[in-house]
């Protein structure tokens, strides 16, 4: 079976298409569409995507959505639908055993055994090694727009091995500007763990309700009225703090390790 970024990228070509021009009909970024033509993405894209590049490109409804459904399942699953697909373009394969007892063509094209798949699988875009993704870079400074590029979960263009973190979730940034000097400098690569609680006076990723997002020390307090508030507080002695609601955040997570440039003399 031909993969599926090769056929992507035959039918682009064909079309006279950029990656830049794809990416800008279908909505879906130029660094992931190469990440799929180039076959680096470890899953096949989600449903969504396949859907509008079946749209942008011009293929037939579902013809991208049964080959990445294909791609999802077990191999041994996958093995005995080949066969079958095979089989129903007439060549001819060696029969199923009989122990099987289960209509594998009719679960496949009803969507059950995709169903069982992902119940048994969990989510399939998950990085299941200890490579964290650097998605993009933060803001130690004033909040900044941030964005993951429209990856999938645990997608990334590189990715940082840290053997002591054991968190599906946990992500990396670059660090921009000079707030949390001296103990971050500007390149530095923080990783930060959603699944580690933080406490007043942690290093944070922080996620406002607008989707800005910063680096900073986080403290939680209250004020006069005996609300609760955060208070975001530079390293840097240069910035103020910023004091705000609990509500205006949606986002705080974890810094737990850090990759440091070496100046070179």
């Amino acid at each position: 079976m031909e993969s599926l970024g090769s056929k992507l990228r035959k039918k682009r070509l064909k079309l006279g298409l950029t990656l830049d021009e794809l990416a800008e009909r279908s909505g879906i970024s130029k660094p992931y569409l190469s990440l799929i033509e180039t076959g680096r993405v470890p899953n096949p894209p989600s449903d969504e995507k396949l859907r509008k590049l079946e749209q942008t490109l011009g293929f037939t409804a579902g013809e991208l959505l049964s080959q990445a459904h294909l791609m999802r399942t077990p191999p041994d699953v996958r093995v005995a639908l080949e066969k079958l697909i095979l089989a129903s373009h007439g060549v001819q394969v060696p029969e199923a055993p009989a122990s099987q007892g289960v209509n594998l063509d009719a679960a496949y094209l009803s969507g059950v055994l995709q169903d069982l798949v992902e119940k048994s699988a969990g989510n399939v875009e998950c990085i299941r090694t200890n490579a964290v993704p650097v998605i993009n870079r933060v803001s130690a400074g004033y909040p900044k727009d941030f964005t993951d590029l429209s990856y999938p979960r645990g997608v990334a263009d590189d990715y940082v091995a840290c053997p002591e973190v054991h968190d599906s979730d946990a992500f990396a940034a670059r660090v921009y500007g000079d707030s949390m000097m001296p103990k971050y400098r500007e390149g530095d690569i923080v990783i930060f763990s959603p699944a580690a609680s933080p406490r007043s006076g942690d290093d944070c990723f922080v996620r406002f309700a607008d989707g800005s997002t910063t680096f900073k020390r986080v403290f939680f307090e209250t004020d006069e009225a005996a609300a609760s508030v955060l208070r975001l507080q530079p390293r840097n002695e240069r910035y103020r703090p910023q004091t705000l609601g609990s509500e205006e955040v949606t986002g705080l997570y974890k810094a737990v390790f850090k990759y440091q440039k070496v100046d070179g003399d």
